[in-house]
């Protein structure tokens, strides 16, 4: 978020949507203030040397922007003449989820701009396309009047989003052990693949989350419900695990090869953390949270990504886990079974 002046001559009597395309990076213009006077812009207003403007953009395209208008200024948008009001509206009717933020038409219809959209604790720019879910907080500036329009088209209504959507979950997670238990042929292979109980559902709640709203399937949990069902996987997970490892753990080690696999295994988890770590981390610049859950999620490793959680107040671990564990899972789970058949 920038306060800008007008100081490129090229633009002056141009239009907001003409100095869009001439620009060529996406960014909302909230507020313009032209001979002391505040206004809310539309595609149609036009900008002139001297004008100040509040916008808000990514963090990448801020300085191509601010050399492209002008130079940043300091001003107190609350204290100019018209009063306008930034408020966070909440989307709870079920009808506007998977709308796209443009078939709205907030600025033509009711005077107002869209800055950003807060889901799940990130800030996504205000991209027409981008698609509006249930429990995104919508970031609106506008009259009063205005806003409150808007909050009573959106919802706005914070009880509606304490019931977590069950149905949902379960009919993702039917669908998910019906999708993981169908074979799946390849040429050659003498015995089909299966995605099993880890990868069905895992693909079920991926087109879920892309497709669910044209089958009216609200996929908004509550934070306490998000958060409930994610730690008592993982200890289910851990339990089961250690139930079914534990009875010949100490045998499998001590006899045989036992201690030459755990040795390999330990080689083939290791170096590759310890590479990719210090890549990401040295030359990448990732942020450590972020790489944390990336190294958790590449290793599907849900006791990592407990730890991440832990020792973090931020969602960045958990992102950073969700952004690669997907592919991982596939490949863990069909290039396994791959190999084994091909030996057969």
């Amino acid at each position: 978020m920038m306060s800008l002046e007008v100081r490129n001559e090229s633009i002056s009597g141009k239009t907001l949507i003409e100095i869009k395309n001439f620009l060529g990076r996406p960014f909302v213009c909230s507020r313009i203030r032209h001979d002391g006077h505040v206004s809310i812009p539309n595609h149609e207003t036009l900008f002139y040397v001297g004008d100040q403007l509040f916008i808000v953009c990514s963090e990448e395209d801020a300085a191509a922007i601010t050399v492209f208008i002008g130079k940043e200024v300091e001003l107190d948008w609350e204290k100019q003449d018209l009063p306008m009001v930034s408020r966070r509206i909440l989307v709870t009717k079920p009808e506007i989820n998977g709308k796209t933020l443009g078939s709205m038409h907030f600025r033509s219809m009711y005077g107002v701009n869209v800055t950003r959209v807060n889901r799940s604790g990130m800030d996504l720019f205000a991209d027409p396309n981008l698609i509006l879910q249930v429990g995104d907080r919508v970031m609106i500036v506008g009259q009063q009047d205005a806003v409150e329009r808007v909050a009573n088209a959106l919802g706005n209504q914070l009880k509606r989003l304490d019931t977590p959507n069950i149905v949902t979950i379960f009919v993702g997670i039917f669908l998910g052990i019906l999708l993981g238990s169908l074979p799946i042929a390849f040429p050659g292979m003498p015995t089909p693949l299966k995605l099993g109980l880890a990868g069905g559902p895992l693909v079920v709640a991926i087109l879920i989350g892309r497709f669910g709203h044209k089958l009216h399937l609200v996929t908004y949990t509550t934070m306490s419900a998000n958060l409930m069902l994610r730690e008592i996987g993982i200890v289910l997970f851990l339990a089961s695990v250690g139930i079914d490892a534990g009875a010949n753990f100490v045998q499998t080690v001590v006899e045989g090869d036992g201690l030459l696999y755990v040795g390999s295994g330990f080689l083939i988890t290791v170096i590759p953390l310890l590479i990719i770590g210090a890549i990401a981390r040295l030359y990448y610049k990732v942020n450590y949270f972020t790489l944390m859950g990336l190294i958790a999620g590449s290793n599907t490793d849900p006791p990592a990504l407990a730890y991440s959680n832990q020792i973090t107040s931020s969602d960045a671990p958990a992102v950073g886990y969700s952004t690669v564990y997907p592919l991982s899972m596939f490949l863990r789970i069909l290039t396994g079974q791959m190999i084994l058949l091909a030996m057969m």
